[in-house]
């Protein structure tokens, strides 16, 4: 059985960074979380049998779930779906999504969000599915916008069965179908005539991106409304060198692992010390990398520059952002002086979308840091989709 988290977290809307460079608190989980097991424990998470014929999006399983906050049961309605997926090399797999369903009613046609928490962890107990039901999932505050919008709101497992953080092609895929899935069930008030927005900070924004950006060949039967990604990862080359060697350096080790376990291929560039690391890191979540900062790569590997290796570089290209465009109108925001994920890789994505033809509001911010922009940047990314699903023009600053 995996270990549970070191902590509990419900501060609201810190995102990878700031959790991170978190100083170590409570160490038990919360007594209320002790009769779910975690997801390593509960049959649910196993995948039906013949999920591997089904088609992405199909609803392999379903069971009513308790949302809870604080450890105080939040007033909606909950389930939650196994759906068959695809991985980053196009191969079957199942998801696990969250559906949240607010109790009043919505006058019109009930818009769906897909909510991308920032999960950054190597555990399968780290994942939204199991932290919403336990109260660990810290960015409730965040998706409860949309809730209180009166929006039905999706969350799902991204980083798929294999907790592969970092896997840009992989998030993508579970996303689309978290959507597909939650729209294929009644229950959650929701139809195909539905507006859809998707929104994602940070990790998150990672696997929102990824998710407009293959909607138009991977789910194109999808109306995105509109997709807001803030503090994205574009770059994770980029992202990397910036981290590396510093105070965040366990989100880029974690990272390195969690796209190693779509592309075995990278094994090779690990030495002893390195597969150690892979070891020790297996099921970490977020806060717990930070024991790993200050390290660099080059620690645990015999190449002089292991992000410079063609297996890496391969591995990369295929997990940068850009070389695709959204169909759906998009709002990037990003501080300038983000500490985290280079300002320049946003703008390079901005640009490379608006080549193509994608409307794209670009906001950067110049008051802010990673984490601040996570929370201050929220209220503009929430208005941004309302403003979709009224079917107001998309702006844009191409």
């Amino acid at each position: 059985m995996r270990r549970t988290a070191i902590v509990a977290l419900t501060t609201t809307a810190l995102t990878a960074g700031l959790l991170v460079a978190a100083a170590p608190v409570a160490s038990a989980k919360p007594a209320a979380t002790a009769a779910i097991p975690e997801p390593d424990q509960d049959a649910f998470y196993q995948p039906a049998p013949g999920y591997e014929t089904k088609q992405p999006g199909a609803v392999l399983k379903k069971r009513s779930v308790t949302v809870t906050g604080l450890g105080i049961p939040l007033p909606v309605k909950a389930f939650q779906l196994q759906s068959r997926s695809t991985d980053a090399k196009n191969r079957p797999i199942t998801v696990v999504s969250t559906v949240i369903v607010p109790l009043t009613p919505y006058f019109g046609q009930r818009p769906l969000l897909s909510y991308q928490p920032a999960t950054d962890s190597l555990g399968d107990q780290c994942n939204p599915s199991y932290g919403l039901r336990t109260g660990l999932e810290k960015e409730i505050p965040l998706l409860a916008l949309g809730l209180a919008k009166g929006w039905a709101v999706v969350v799902t497992d991204y980083q798929g069965p294999r907790d592969a953080y970092g896997a840009g092609r992989l998030e993508g895929h579970a996303v689309l179908d978290g959507v597909r899935a939650t729209l294929a069930s009644p229950e959650s008030g929701v139809t195909a005539r539905s507006p859809i927005g998707l929104w994602g900070y940070s990790g998150g924004g990672l696997a929102t991106g990824w998710a407009a950006e293959l909607q138009p060949s991977y789910a194109p039967e999808l109306k995105i409304a509109g997709v807001a990604s803030g503090g994205t990862p574009a770059d994770l080359a980029a992202a990397g060198r910036q981290m590396d060697g510093g105070p965040f350096s366990g989100l880029f080790l974690a990272a390195a692992i969690g796209v190693s376990r779509e592309y075995p291929e990278l094994l090779a560039i690990f030495n002893a010390q390195g597969k150690q690391l892979i070891q020790e890191m297996d099921d970490l979540c977020v806060v717990e990398e930070a024991l790993y900062a200050f390290r660099t790569v080059k620690q645990y590997s015999d190449l002089p520059d292991p992000l410079a290796a063609p297996v890496a570089q391969q591995v990369l290209r295929i997990n940068k952002m850009g070389d695709n465009a959204p169909k759906a109108p998009v709002y990037l925001y990003h501080s300038k002086f983000d500490e985290l994920i280079p300002w320049a890789a946003g703008k390079a994505l901005n640009d490379s979308w608006c080549a193509k033809g994608t409307k794209v509001t670009f906001y950067t911010d110049y008051a802010s840091e990673h984490n601040i922009l996570a929370v201050t940047g929220a209220p503009a990314a929430v208005a941004f989709l309302s403003a979709r699903f009224l079917g107001l023009p998309a702006p844009s600053t191409c």
